[in-house]
């Protein structure tokens, strides 16, 4: 179980223990870190984004999750942020990155596509919005169009098509 944080963390140590969490596979144990930080920190948009994404993943509550990423986007805006902008972009990403992941729990695969492409449009090198990216994968167009993806004719033809592309070519 993750310990608490004391009144001495600064939101940059509150932001390190959270992540290291989470690179161990322990996100319950980030959210608990969280609950504290949001009050601490509450001013702080990426504090706000994790805890948003993880209220979504952790304890499936998808709506007030998505809420609280959208609600850190928009008071990142807000704020005068004065400083390194190589640190303001890489921010912003984080952000999408955070709310795509709580689209993608909440079954919103399309706007988490969507919103990952948006974060990339901040930081086009940020290796969690790729990985995450490439991991969810995008869909390949459907053979008929017209047809709904999960018509059994799209669905046989394109199992055909992917044999197809899978197999090696003899030209």
């Amino acid at each position: 179980m993750a310990s608490h944080l004391d009144e001495s963390t600064t939101p940059a140590e509150s932001l390190k223990r959270i992540q290291l969490h989470l690179m161990s596979s322990r996100p319950r144990d980030a959210y608990e870190l969280l609950k504290d930080a949001v009050v601490m920190f509450s001013d702080d948009p990426v504090h706000l984004s994790y805890y948003g994404y993880l209220k979504a993943a952790v304890e499936g509550k998808y709506r007030s999750g998505i809420e609280d990423c959208l609600r850190a986007v928009s008071l990142f805006q807000k704020k005068m942020w004065v400083g390194d902008n190589d640190v303001e972009t890489a921010q912003k990403a984080v952000l999408y990155l955070n709310l795509g992941k709580a689209y993608y729990a909440s079954g919103r695969r399309k706007d988490a596509i969507d919103t990952f492409h948006k974060g990339l449009q901040f930081d086009p090198k940020n290796r969690d919005l790729q990985a995450t990216l490439r991991k969810v994968g995008i869909r390949k167009l459907i053979p008929f169009p017209f047809l709904n993806r999960s018509n059994p004719l799209n669905e046989f033809v394109g199992r055909m098509l992917r044999k197809t592309e899978d197999s090696p070519s003899i030209l």
